[in-house]
């Protein structure tokens, strides 16, 4: 039994799906069994294969790469812990005119600051791209992270952010300690 899934991603992102000579989506179709193919003037993707999860795996990579992760992130979703989390920012827009800039400034920081600390305190990946952010990592982490970065887009200020990242990384460091 064949299944198949059909995703849209930014014509701008199909290179990265791509690779150079095609290695990217290679390896993609080797480690899960599935095929991709690709209309690069749409940037329609199809993705074919028989094993539901792989398919729902693959899928759920080419989608992170066209919310522009690189590939190598982008393929830890292939491990069974790691998800992927996209919010929406016009959920957090409430006047369009130079709003997303300045919500998507606030999540990136100065010089990129504020995503590396959610990042670093939280061991996942984000990436601000198009009109969403979007999260890599560990089920656990992405929670912590998502709230993070929602706290950011509601206003709240850095410093009460990192606070509570600090204190959840603590709490999740203790609760692993116990664990062993």
């Amino acid at each position: 039994m064949e299944f198949a899934y059909d995703l849209k991603i930014p014509k701008e992102r199909i290179a990265v799906l791509i690779g150079s000579d095609g290695e990217v989506k290679k390896e993609l179709e080797e480690l899960t069994k599935s095929n991709i193919n690709i209309d690069s003037k749409e940037g329609d993707v199809r993705i074919t294969g028989e094993d539901s999860l792989n398919l729902y795996a693959i899928r759920e990579v080419v989608k992170a790469i066209g919310r522009g992760f690189n590939p190598d992130i982008a393929r830890l979703l292939l491990k069974p812990d790691y998800v992927l989390e996209v919010i929406q920012l016009q959920d957090f827009v409430k006047n369009k005119k130079n709003h997303f800039e300045r919500i998507k400034g606030r999540v990136i920081g100065s010089g990129g600051k504020a995503r590396e600390q959610i990042e670093q305190l939280t061991e996942s990946f984000i990436c601000v791209y198009g009109k969403t952010v979007s999260i890599i990592g560990e089920t656990e982490s992405v929670v912590t992270a998502k709230k993070a970065v929602e706290s950011l887009l509601n206003g709240s200020p850095h410093s009460n952010v990192y606070r509570f990242l600090e204190k959840n990384r603590k709490n999740v460091k203790k609760q692993r300690m116990l664990d062993i």
